[in-house]
């Protein structure tokens, strides 16, 4: 179904309070057009649109649909949800978040970053450079960045910076003009059949973009070099630090306040370019490759040297991000979005390798069942360069199926495969007590997942 959007239109959101879903209404909102939502619960995304004077029904009812004449769902709505159900009922277009925010940068010259891993930080990182320069982009972003307090912003030029969702395969909507492929992991698996129907989707993504544009993929990652193998044509460049990059990086020096690397540059029918010490305030080699990706794009386009230079060194950082929150017994304690054994591991090679000397403890919240069934092996071995585990009780985020094995042996085998001390809470009380009693000494606390976990972390203080 083809919808053109009329100024006339009274746009519902269901499920607005989700990250993409609330940045996505903000930029409609601001582009002209009527926009309303609903959503479960109250939350941080929520208090953000009302700011703006968004109307959001708290409670998903049919009755919320009253005005309403287009409506938009994200891909964690349910088909027996009150308002589907009435959207139904009277007829009304239902349009998923991917097809909208398609229909949205159509007629803008854009960025588009996708992957199963790095995808906020990396489209953080392009806005930052931006930032530097006189172009004004609209942003639409999987988190919040610091520097403008929001998921979202609408820009006065033709750019737009994305982030991309892969989850529900609506991102092959998107007509990207640049892309950026960070790597592609096992994820996902309720939506794709196997992992080469997902290779599949962003093989299409990548043969979307235009000649006088160009993709830019990561060359670390397995999948992505089989990607490549199977692309009709070569309007690609590839980063990373395997040899055969074209934006190469080498000489990684790590510390706890900033990472170093160099840049060597080799495109075709260009010369070679070597860029020295170029900084980020973030750690980790993933955060160099996502730093490089930012980096690629933006020499592309035409940015100066010293402006990316200058945007990835006052990066301020995305909520949710290796965040520092407090420092507690002289331990502080960090909020980080790592939901998948990938990337706790990334998290925790990049932690270790700054952090020597200190005991690392990891307070988990695993988050879906669905997904702790398919890759309880890979979360066992995940923790190897933690010291101890705090395990949490599974965040389902709704869903109702049976775990399938015994909670307690998941437990011992982080404990077994990953070398670590394991302590299990039953809930943020629970939790707190055991903080309190047990931090002393050397430490550094990360709290991970996609649930509840950073509210938990947050709560600490005062808990304590």
């Amino acid at each position: 179904m083809k919808i053109e959007l009329a100024k006339t239109e009274i746009i519902h959101f269901v499920g607005i309070g989700g990250i993409g879903m609330s940045g996505l209404s903000l930029i409609m909102k601001g582009k002209g057009f009527k926009v309303q939502g609903s959503d479960l619960s109250l939350n941080k995304n929520i208090e953000r649109l009302k700011k703006e004077k968004m109307k959001v029904f708290i409670g998903h009812k049919k009755q919320n649909l009253k005005s309403a004449t287009i409506v938009v769902v994200s891909s964690a709505i349910k088909r027996n949800n009150p308002e589907i159900i009435e959207a139904r009922r009277k007829k009304l277009p239902i349009i998923t978040r991917g097809k909208m925010l398609a229909h949205m940068v159509s007629l803008m010259k854009n960025i588009v970053v996708v992957g199963s891993h790095g995808k906020t930080t990396t489209t953080s990182l392009i806005a930052s450079i931006f930032q530097n320069t006189k172009l004004d982009p609209t942003i639409i972003n999987g988190g919040v960045i610091n520097s403008i307090k929001n998921t979202a912003k609408l820009g006065k030029s033709d750019w737009s910076i994305l982030e991309a969702d892969e989850s529900d395969g609506s991102f092959v909507h998107i007509p990207p003009t640049y892309s950026i492929i960070t790597n592609i992991d096992r994820e996902h698996m309720d939506f794709y059949k196997s992992v080469e129907d997902l290779k599949n989707y962003f093989i299409e993504f990548i043969e979307k973009v235009p000649s006088f544009g160009k993709s830019f993929i990561c060359l670390d990652d397995k999948i992505n070099i089989d990607l490549i193998k199977k692309l009709k044509n070569q309007n690609f460049y590839t980063y990373g630090i395997n040899t055969k990059s074209n934006f190469l990086i080498k000489n990684i020096k790590l510390n706890k306040k900033f990472t170093e690397f160099d840049l060597f540059v080799n495109v075709p029918n260009k010369k070679k370019i070597h860029i020295k010490k170029i900084k980020t305030p973030l750690i980790g080699i993933h955060n160099v490759r996502n730093s490089v990706a930012a980096t690629a794009v933006a020499m592309t386009i035409g940015i100066s040297i010293s402006d990316i230079k200058k945007g990835l060194l006052n990066f301020r950082g995305v909520q949710r991000r290796f965040n520092k929150i407090f420092t507690y017994n002289n331990i502080d304690f960090y909020d980080d979005y790592a939901h998948h054994p990938t990337e706790i591991k990334l998290v925790m090679e990049g932690v270790d390798k700054v952090y020597k000397g200190y005991d690392k403890v990891c307070v988990f919240q695993p988050h879906r069942i669905s997904r702790l069934k398919d890759l309880r092996k890979e979360f066992s071995f995940a923790f190897k360069n933690a010291d101890e585990v705090i395990l949490c009780p599974i965040y389902t985020a709704g869903e109702k199926i049976k775990l399938g094995f015994n909670y307690l042996d998941f437990a011992k085998e982080i404990v077994k495969n990953s070398k670590v001390k394991l302590f299990i809470v039953k809930d943020n009380i629970d939790l707190a007590k055991f903080i309190k009693n047990s931090m002393y000494g050397k430490k550094i606390v990360i709290g991970m997942g996609a649930g509840s976990i950073s509210n938990w972390m947050r709560k600490l203080p005062e808990l304590m």
